[in-house]
């Protein structure tokens, strides 16, 4: 079974193939295109971008961001609107976990973090950030298509945090990510053992015939 792609969110972007419309018909979709223009080299500097953060990404290219313009502007503002604000909420999550001193992000993922927070503060990008509404478009599809690759460390980060909210280790940051994994690993062998006790039969009954003997 193929597993499925991490989002930032539970609803992913429609991002598809030239050949398939997020829209209703083709008149539709024309009618929607009030869009600032996508520029050939434009679009290819944002896929090899994508590509440094995520090099298992789907290719970036006119006819998908086009269709993906027209999902948008199709949606009611509010809705539209929520669909951005959701994803930029993923990306401040990126941030905190970078700049925060108790988590340990090796050099490479720094990196690449980095190279996305450089992309999402400028305002001269792919679609630039002052046109209404899609602006911000580009910016919450490179969180969308790069976030497989750091999906997992986001969700150790989360729990991490999650523990030390509860918890209030002590100590530095190499303690409290200590006291974490050691309080974590012992969960896991409590959980372990259960399943062993659940599976297991302590007393061994025999056979019926073997409490009336006889002879």
């Amino acid at each position: 079974m193929r597993r499925s792609i991490p989002t930032p969110t539970g609803d992913p972007l429609p991002f598809v193939t030239g050949g398939n419309q997020p829209v209703g018909s083709k008149e539709q979709a024309a009618s929607l295109r009030a869009t600032p223009l996508l520029r050939s080299e434009s679009v290819a500097r944002f896929d090899a971008l994508l590509h440094e953060l995520n090099p298992d990404a789907v290719r970036v290219d006119i006819d998908r961001m086009q269709h993906l313009i027209d999902w948008l502007v199709s949606l009611p503002e509010r809705e539209a609107h929520g669909v951005l604000d959701r994803r930029l909420a993923r990306l401040e999550e990126l941030r905190a976990m970078v700049h925060d001193p108790d988590w340990d992000a090796d050099d490479a993922t720094r990196v690449r973090l980095r190279k996305l927070f450089v992309y999402i503060d400028c305002n001269d990008d792919l679609i630039l950030d002052h046109e209404p509404l899609l602006g911000l478009l580009d910016d919450v599809l490179l969180i969308e298509l790069a976030w497989p690759a750091f999906s997992s460390e986001v969700e150790e980060y989360r729990d991490f945090s999650s523990y030390r909210n509860d918890e209030h280790p002590v100590g530095g940051g190499d303690e409290r990510r200590g006291a974490w994994i050691q309080d974590r690993l012992a969960e896991l062998a409590l959980l372990k053992h259960q399943v062993r006790v659940n599976d297991s039969h302590y007393i061994h009954r025999g056979h019926p015939e073997d409490f009336f003997r006889v002879g």
